[in-house]
């Protein structure tokens, strides 16, 4: 049986895409027919309004307002939309004070979000917190190694989901990074952390076993350290099978996508879009019926203020 996950041709239509108060992007000569078109956020930190327009570095952009209207203009254009976020969803303005995340996770729902992970400051109300916020979230979250069966939050989230998108079995799993050291041990209280390239591989396996043609997971491991810590890259080098990892944790704005090629020829595309909303990440993917091989092009698109 030929393998239906080498029949993608990868297009990486947009790595990131800015917004500001002032208009969004009409998508212009990008705009083209896909058969999937994954969009992505990571480290929102509570940025409910666009930043401060008084000279700064981000001012006026950003806002969940104009990610909304971004989001649905995509929608419009293309037919299949995967909507995913690589947490680190709550903290960072007076919102989350004043609402506790639920805010967030009621924005987020409207968007119509089709799942996210988990990252370190999501654990800054504790689990306690985050447990009272969950019900406002009306999309998953997936984690595939945090193991909260020890905790009041065992049961509630997926380490995986298989997403059928037209013709396309997407498989989502979601990595975690090691909150010892860097949450404070009453936030997290006896959720386990697994070593995320063991679980990386065995979610592979299992997504493949469910025929999933594209698998992606959606990290806060961080994108690179100058150590030897799990990374998003490091990952990409050591497991093969994972089609794209969207990161979060490090605020890296990436300007594309970046090939990880492992030595049995599959690729592993990272992209990460900074923080705050200030940009949208972007990747588009046609289905190439009889092709056995993935080729892949990259363009990024920013809204000037």
């Amino acid at each position: 049986m030929i393998d239906q996950r080498r029949k993608f041709i990868k297009r990486t239509i947009a790595g990131s895409i800015g917004l500001n108060l002032l208009g969004i992007t009409t998508f212009g000569d990008i705009k083209q027919s896909s058969d999937l078109t994954i969009l992505h956020t990571n480290d929102m930190h509570s940025r409910i309004d666009p930043f401060p327009d008084d000279g700064g570095k981000y001012a006026g952009l950003g806002g969940m307002s104009r990610r909304a209207q971004l989001i649905t203009e995509i929608r419009s254009q293309v037919d299949q939309v995967l909507l995913l976020d690589a947490g680190d969803i709550f903290q960072g303005t007076p919102y989350f004070n004043l609402f506790g995340g639920a805010l967030e996770f009621k924005l987020m729902s409207q968007i119509k979000y089709d799942a996210a992970t988990l990252g370190n400051h999501d654990f800054d109300n504790g689990i306690g917190g985050l447990q009272e916020q969950l019900p406002h979230a009306k999309f998953p979250f997936i984690i595939s190694n945090y193991d909260f069966s020890r905790t009041s939050l065992s049961g509630q989230f997926d380490p995986y989901r298989v997403f059928q998108k037209g013709s396309i079995r997407v498989g989502v799993f979601g990595l975690g990074i090691e909150l010892t050291g860097l949450v404070a041990e009453q936030l997290y209280g006896k959720t386990r952390y697994i070593d995320p390239v063991s679980v990386a591989k065995e979610m592979v396996q299992q997504l493949k076993s469910l025929d999933c043609q594209l698998i992606v997971c959606i990290s806060h491991l961080g994108y690179q350290y100058q150590s030897e810590k799990i990374s998003d890259r490091k990952l990409a080098e050591d497991v093969s099978g994972i089609d794209l990892i969207i990161g979060g944790h490090t605020h890296t704005f990436l300007p594309e996508p970046q090939k990880i090629t492992h030595l049995d020829g599959h690729s592993t595309l990272i992209n990460q879009v900074g923080f705050g909303g200030i940009h949208l990440g972007r990747i588009d993917y046609q289905l190439t019926v009889g092709s056995a091989n993935l080729t892949q092009s990259s363009k990024t698109v920013k809204v000037n203020n």
